[in-house]
């Protein structure tokens, strides 16, 4: 309840200093829980209100004056001043009552709910992310644009956008001419049939390594994308085969990370909408033929062609570049969308660099709305047989070192499914593992770091989320919204109902930026609070009154946990 606390301090620094709440009100920020000393609530750098220059002495005398004019009254109960920050610490009663009411209120959406959080503009956010290519299998390098992206999504959605899921595929292009020519040469309709994603995978190999050393193959797999370029029946027919067995077996992999898409688009898609772009750029005079034959579009001032983009082959087919614009052009129209996200790794920012330009020369004023999120390489994911380069396998190993610690550990509980709360866990290993840090950056994952059950991981959070999930079976009367608060005036309470305060700021935080590592150091923060206060603030053997007071605390906890987690892409296990 954060908001309402911020309200108030602000409208009794406005009285103060005649400066309207509204311009205070987003100056006022919940301080840091600090895990060994009591620490205030709120602050204020005062500096931060005005707009006139001045030097330090100015503001420090300001700042005096101000704390000296303020008064204690049923919100706040202390004023505090260090180095120029006034500080606030709220009446305690009315923090317990204010934080748990409201999260019991809003529920999953507590967090979003705050005026902080609410600025943000709504609408359609679509997000594009994942985007394998067909006919080979899920590649492991494809999990940071999976994660990532249904991360934003999930983000976006609980900020109250309506949130378009896109997968575009990469289904298009010389791979399937390739493909398409080695068929019939290396292929098999029954091992197709068996392991549809291992046998393409394999043709691909063999296919790929015959036309590095065989002039008639490189030829037929041009004559066969040709083909496909210009909608030859039985080509397109291979074609679709390949792509609906590819997206059949991608489908298996989403479910496991509980991820789903509302559309599978794909480069496919675009390729008659390509030739309208070169059309489009002929007609604004962008486009320039070389020497050679190809088409490509000036991105330099001066127009030398030093910097340039190359949208068209010399034989007229089309590039990957071409059939982007075409697809954003069409989202474009199509979707009316307010915001357009595309998750990539940093290897295509220049890619969507130039992209975006050639928007803007085309006039789509739609173009500020795009943006590229990039992510760093991820190395070390191999699993005990050795090197991996499939999500399938990274999927498998996580479930399987999840199993053995779990059979290793005195304390776990016996589940219905123990390999569906395996693959939980795991999957919550991987993703905490990947959103630690900078996106933008390159990290090696580490196995035995990931799954440790301490520490800053994804099996913490849900070992803890368990451990407050168990607590609720004392639970007799959760339906009694009434708890006193004198009950819960204890230090580790406090100081989890202040980290609880902080939320809406993480969450603005990290919709400004889209980087989770702002959640998940936020929720590693709170599951530690919520360790040490199930270690002091005991339920069993306490007074009737006590323990329900501590049952709404500890699920109020779990609650906001659990929001956190499930923005992440989390599912939080009950047991473990």
């Amino acid at each position: 309840m954060a908001c309402y606390f911020r309200r108030a301090i602000a409208e009794q620094v406005s009285q103060v200093l005649g400066v309207p709440a509204e311009k205070i009100l987003h100056r006022v920020h919940a301080v840091p829980v600090h895990r060994k000393r009591p620490s205030a609530d709120f602050q204020i750098f005062v500096k931060s209100v005005f707009d006139d220059p001045g030097d330090a002495a100015f503001y420090q005398e300001k700042t005096q004056k101000l704390l000296d004019k303020l008064v204690v009254d049923s919100v706040v109960s202390e004023f505090g001043l260090a180095r120029g920050i006034l500080t606030f610490k709220v009446n305690r009663p009315l923090l317990v009552k204010k934080v748990m009411h409201k999260i019991r209120q809003d529920g999953c959406r507590y967090g979003f709910s705050s005026e902080l959080v609410s600025d943000f503009p709504k609408g359609l956010t679509l997000v594009e992310y994942s985007s394998p290519n067909i006919a080979k299998k899920f590649h492991v390098g494809h999990l940071r644009s999976t994660i990532i992206g249904n991360f934003i999504a999930n983000l976006k959605e609980a900020a109250g956008n309506k949130v378009f899921r896109v997968n575009y595929l990469g289904d298009w292009g010389l791979q399937f001419g390739l493909l398409g020519a080695g068929f019939s040469k290396f292929g098999s309709e029954d091992k197709l049939k068996s392991n549809a994603l291992q046998h393409l995978f394999e043709v691909y190999v063999k296919v790929n390594a015959a036309a590095e050393k065989d002039e008639e193959m490189k030829r037929s797999a041009q004559e066969f994308m040709r083909k496909l370029e210009s909608g030859d029946p039985q080509a397109l027919s291979l074609w679709t085969h390949f792509r609906g067995l590819s997206i059949e077996e991608y489908a298996k992999v989403y479910k496991r990370l509980g991820i789903e898409f509302d559309e599978y688009a794909g480069e496919s898609f675009y390729r008659e909408k390509s030739h309208d772009v070169l059309d489009l750029l002929r007609s604004k005079n962008i486009l320039k033929i070389t020497n050679e034959g190809t088409g490509v579009v000036d991105l330099t001032e001066n127009g030398d062609q030093s910097a340039h983009s190359t949208v068209m082959r010399s034989d007229g087919t089309t590039l990957y570049i071409t059939r982007d614009i075409a697809a954003a052009i069409d989202r474009m129209e199509k979707y009316n969308f307010d915001e357009m996200v595309y998750v990539t790794d940093k290897s295509q920012q220049t890619h969507f660099l130039n992209l975006f330009k050639i928007l803007k020369m085309l006039e789509k004023d739609k173009v500020d709305r795009c943006q590229h999120v990039m992510f760093g390489r991820v190395q070390g994911m191999q699993t005990r047989r050795g090197d991996v380069i499939f999500l399938e396998d990274v999927l498998d190993e996580a479930r399987s070192r999840m199993l053995q610690n779990m059979a290793k550990t005195d304390t776990s509980k016996t589940t219905e499914n123990p390999e569906d709360t395996a693959e939980k866990i795991g999957v919550a290993a991987l993703i905490i593992q990947d959103f630690k840090g900078q996106l933008q950056a390159d990290y090696r994952f580490n196995w035995d770091e990931a799954l440790q059950s301490c520490g800053d991981t994804g099996v913490f959070l849900q070992y803890t989320h368990a451990r407050l999930q168990s607590l609720l079976t004392l639970w007799n009367t959760r339906e009694e919204e009434d708890f006193s608060a004198s009950c819960l005036q204890d230090p580790p309470a406090i100081a989890t109902l202040q980290h609880l305060l902080r939320y809406d700021e993480v969450i603005y935080k990290t919709l400004k930026e889209l980087q989770p590592r702002y959640l998940v150091a936020y929720l590693m923060g709170l599951g530690h609070l919520a360790n040490v206060a199930h270690h002091s603030l005991h339920v069993k053997g306490s007074a009737p009154e006590v323990a329900h007071a501590r049952l709404h605390f500890f699920n109020s906890i779990r609650v906001v946990l659990a929001n956190g987690m499930k923005i992440l892409g989390i599912t939080p296990v009950d047991k473990m």
